[in-house]
């Protein structure tokens, strides 16, 4: 019965997510992060399922706002975030790839393999920041993931003592960008950790995953 109310309360959640849909004005977040936070010590880059061939618009787009943040000094170091979970290539590896094609160096590049859910991109994120003595931390994505994870940014920045602050991407600057594609060593990016979470997870337990049921707060590495 406890386990049906919550997912019950899991299913709730994310009809009003859904229903609001994404963060709203963009710029003001932009606008204070450059007023009280730049440069930011590191930014969370979730990643996005890669297939093998070309990056999807979702990635693409992610690492662009990326680049754009490094680019303006917003950033001084970037955590790709991202196991091979859907399939067998890791997504922060991908990511760092094509990040370093964009002109990032790579020893500026930060990688979390660990994350199954999105959820679990800030939380391993959060550890590696911590790690490396990062102290002003930022999650960057689209406006929809950003708004889906707002609520779980509140929470682990009460249990953790962290500040990590929203910095969705402004999508009128992302369409004005002129995207290049680019040809990677996709083979480097293959995980040792593939899991098929398609197959091994139901996609009720999926869901809890993406609101952080499932997060081990103890975890140490």
């Amino acid at each position: 019965m406890k386990l049906k109310y919550t997912y019950f309360l899991l299913l709730t959640y994310m009809c009003v997510v859904l229903l609001s849909c994404k963060i709203r004005n963009q710029e003001k977040y932009y606008a204070k992060a450059v007023q009280s936070y730049r440069p930011f010590d590191v930014i969370i880059v979730p990643g996005v399922p890669f297939e093998g061939e070309n990056w999807s618009e979702i990635m693409k787009m992610r690492v662009y706002w990326a680049k754009y943040l490094w680019d303006n000094g917003m950033t001084k170091n970037i955590i790709f975030s991202g196991g091979a979970v859907y399939t067998k290539y890791s997504e922060c590896k991908i990511m760092k790839l094509y990040a370093i094609e964009l002109g990032i160096p790579a020893e500026h590049i930060f990688l979390d393999s660990l994350a199954e859910h999105s959820t679990e991109n800030v939380f391993y994120s959060s550890i590696i920041a911590r790690e490396n003595s990062f102290k002003s931390i930022a999650l960057t994505s689209d406006p929809f993931q950003t708004k889906l994870l707002k609520t779980f940014v509140k929470k682990i920045n009460r249990r953790r003592d962290l500040d990590i602050q929203l910095l969705p991407a402004i999508m009128d600057t992302i369409a004005s960008m002129n995207k290049q594609d680019f040809i990677i060593e996709h083979q480097k990016a293959i995980g040792t950790n593939f899991i098929d979470i398609e197959n091994s997870q139901s996609k009720l337990y999926r869901l809890g995953g993406t609101i952080g049921l499932h997060i081990n707060w103890d975890y140490k590495k």
